[in-house]
């Protein structure tokens, strides 16, 4: 007699899980955007997750180069950290906010390649 999956046990994802890989979606998804190279190495998107009904609920702090089409950025985000969870977790991902935190300009960029820590 065979016993069906969902007969045989349960699979509980931790929330701090899902937020990890949102957050590495999210800097998968900006390393190809445009002005990214004015970004800080090691700036690393944050990532905060709520389930609610079985559905992971997104928030992410992100920091753009500029100048850029911070819509645009964001929209990709979304897309590409609502696809990456559902495709890792099966979790559905009705909304991802993003909130922009901080923007790097080019000069911006220089200013912190000459300071010493």
């Amino acid at each position: 007699m065979t016993t069906a999956a969902a007969d045989r046990g349960s699979l509980r994802i931790a929330d701090r899980v899902i937020a990890k890989i949102a957050a590495r979606a999210a800097r998968d998804a900006l390393s190809d955007a445009p002005q990214a190279q004015h970004v800080p190495p090691g700036t690393e998107p944050n990532a905060s997750v709520a389930m609610r009904r079985g559905q992971a609920h997104v928030r992410l702090s992100v920091e753009l180069g500029y100048p850029n089409d911070i819509v645009a950025v964001a929209r990709t985000v979304r897309r590409h950290v609502a696809d990456r969870v559902e495709a890792l977790t099966g979790i559905t991902v009705p909304e991802v906010a993003v909130e922009v935190e901080r923007l790097h300009s080019p000069a911006t960029h220089r200013a912190e390649e000459g300071r010493v820590r």
